[in-house]
């Protein structure tokens, strides 16, 4: 029987906790029960603990109780993840999660993992909205801000939400093989693997400010002009620059290069107007600067991990 162990605190996301313990619930139809999955939830005190929605809970034990040896133990996400402190509960993770088998986190639980010291020289991700904080906040993880779910070795780690349900259907497998783990997959009506990773649902580029700098006004010169070319030494002269110091700065201010601003913003409006519209792929590219629907799809491959038709699909 495998031991699995959720931890709950105060503000906590309840999908988070939902999502992976149905995963497990029902692949327990599917097991002999000396194969079924024995579920705990771990919380910081005895008595009630209110999720992010408002719905209260109790835990089966506290965290002085809870000195097991679990095959995973889970950290789900919420405000309560990223705007509290929990000094009991990261002070308990290291000797838990050394003592399991596997260890991790779902969405913004990473955060709480961080604390206890437990992404450090891991290779680790969160929900798309939350990979710059994650990085600032823990600098000696890798953040990787692509996957849907990550392995690296004892450790899992998931993006936000739903993305708990992939990785806990990725543990069954792991487990009991692809059958079983496909049987439940089609009990929750979902896909064993998504195409594409998280970039498929964030925007690649932020919005940009009204700030009046030179690198704010090659910004909105580009947006404004995007069935346009442009070269680094064109966008120099609109901020009035040497080629290499606007590149220097651009890159410094904005984060990413400016040919890669510019790829970013030709995607993200290409991908308003698949969203939006009925316009023809070739229309799609003209206005979104790539010129032809082969460049255009080279790039949403290379990017987003879909095609403009299947993107189209999934979100038109």
């Amino acid at each position: 029987m495998k031991k699995i162990a959720i931890v709950l605190f105060h503000d906590v996301l309840l999908l988070d906790i939902a999502g992976p313990m149905e995963v497990f619930s029902i692949a327990n139809r599917y097991l002999r029960p000396e194969h079924h999955y024995h579920i705990v939830t771990i919380g910081p005190e005895s008595g009630t603990i209110r999720a992010s929605k408002g719905l209260m809970m109790r835990a089966e034990l506290t965290l002085a109780r809870a000195d097991e040896t679990y095959d995973l133990l889970l950290v789900p996400g919420g405000p309560g993840a990223y705007h509290e402190c929990h000094p009991d509960l990261v002070a308990w993770l290291p000797g838990a999660c050394e003592r399991s088998a596997r260890y991790g986190s779902i969405c913004t639980g990473a955060f709480i993992l961080g604390h206890a010291g437990l992404l450090d020289g891991h290779r680790v991700t969160t929900h798309w909205n939350y990979t710059e904080r994650l990085t600032k906040a823990f600098p000696r993880a890798q953040v990787e801000t692509d996957h849907i779910f990550l392995e690296d070795r004892r450790l899992v780690t998931s993006g936000g939400v739903t993305a708990g349900i992939d990785l806990a259907l990725s543990m069954v497998a792991l487990d009991h093989g692809r059958k079983v783990a496909l049987d439940v997959a089609k009990v929750l009506l979902v896909v064993m693997t998504r195409q594409g990773g998280q970039a498929q649902f964030s925007p690649l580029v932020a919005s940009l400010t009204t700030q009046e700098t030179a690198i704010n006004r090659v910004q909105n010169h580009v947006v404004e002009h995007l069935d346009q070319s442009f070269s680094i030494a064109q966008m120099a002269e609109i901020a009035s620059m040497s080629p290499r110091h606007f590149a220097r700065l651009f890159a410094r201010e904005v984060g990413m290069t400016p040919m890669e601003f510019l790829q970013n913003v030709r995607i993200d409006h290409a991908r308003g107007l698949l969203e939006s519209s009925d316009l023809p792929l070739k229309t799609i590219a003209f206005r979104s600067g790539f010129g032809s629907v082969r460049l255009m799809r080279q790039r949403f491959v290379e990017r987003l991990g879909l095609t403009p038709l299947q993107y189209r699909r999934q979100f038109g």
